[in-house]
């Protein structure tokens, strides 16, 4: 298994806040698709980013956020 990092940027339909971030995961070694990366990013990280900043009386759909993979490598550290 390799360990790798990914930038990226989340846009949500409604909430005029954008998230940039950085994502690590591990996956065995070879080709990054990148659609299911997306989706990773969605579930881990960027919905619960936009339900912080939403707060309780909205609820953030996974259909609502766009990811965007600016870059990825493999990551030691």
């Amino acid at each position: 298994m390799t360990t790798y990092i990914a930038q990226f940027s989340a846009k949500h339909r409604i909430i005029q806040l954008e998230q940039h971030a950085i994502f690590t995961w591990r996956q065995e070694s070879g080709e990054i698709d990148t659609r299911l990366l997306e989706e990773k990013i969605v579930r881990e990280s960027a919905i619960h980013f936009f339900s912080l900043v939403a707060g309780d009386n909205y609820e953030v759909l996974p259909e609502d956020i766009a990811v965007t993979v600016r870059k990825t490598k493999p990551f030691s550290g």
